[in-house]
């Protein structure tokens, strides 16, 4: 367990720090972008908060308030929660057409800043968890790196960056084309924004 959280973590870091990212949206409170390699698409959404970042930290770390701000999320509950710092949760999508409704077995392990200029981390991967097996209902799903990472930038303002590395078999989720991915990205960014303020 120690080895998988330290994973996730080192697996954001990575993914934040990669050079190649292309900008392919900017509006007032947002800006995304995208960096593709081979089957793997992924995605960044920089967004503007007027909060503290400690608070948005404690709104993003908790998955079970992803629902009042995320359309994707349908239903999110803890399944395990390993330490302070770390849960594995069990989340389910609604279905899109022609697809059945998606779950995920997810761990979220959350660090805050060990030096000031640090940003907090709120790292997401997928895992397998023996007392929740596949279900014929959902189709099991997997996220490889995902999550926040939330860059303090005064006592009220805070940069929030979400990052999600997508295969092939989430795109239906995020539309073939990636405007209208962008658009479903771009939509719940400012959801998330609107939560958080």
């Amino acid at each position: 367990q120690a080895y998988l959280s330290y994973s996730n973590i080192a697996a954001l870091t990575h993914l934040a720090t990669k050079p190649g990212w292309d900008i392919t949206r900017t509006l007032d409170k947002l800006k995304i972008w995208t960096h593709e390699e081979g089957t793997v698409l992924s995605f960044k959404v920089e967004m503007q908060v007027k909060v503290p970042s400690c608070i948005a930290f404690s709104l993003l770390s908790d998955f079970r308030l992803r629902q009042r701000w995320d359309r994707h999320f349908l239903t999110c509950k803890v399944l395990q929660a390993v330490s302070e710092e770390e849960k594995i949760y069990h989340v389910t999508s609604p279905p899109m057409m022609g697809h059945k409704p998606r779950d995920f077995v997810i761990l979220v392990s959350q660090r805050q800043p060990c030096r000031p200029q640090e940003p907090y981390v709120v790292a997401v991967r997928s895992v397998t968890f023996r007392g929740l097996p596949p279900s014929p209902a959902f189709c099991r799903s997997e996220i490889l790196c995902a999550g926040f990472q939330i860059h303090s930038n005064s006592s009220s303002s805070c940069t929030v960056c979400y990052f999600n590395q997508v295969t092939l078999g989430v795109m239906p989720y995020l539309a073939a084309n990636l405007t209208g991915s962008s658009k479903s990205i771009e939509d719940t960014a400012l959801e998330c924004i609107k939560f958080l303020e």
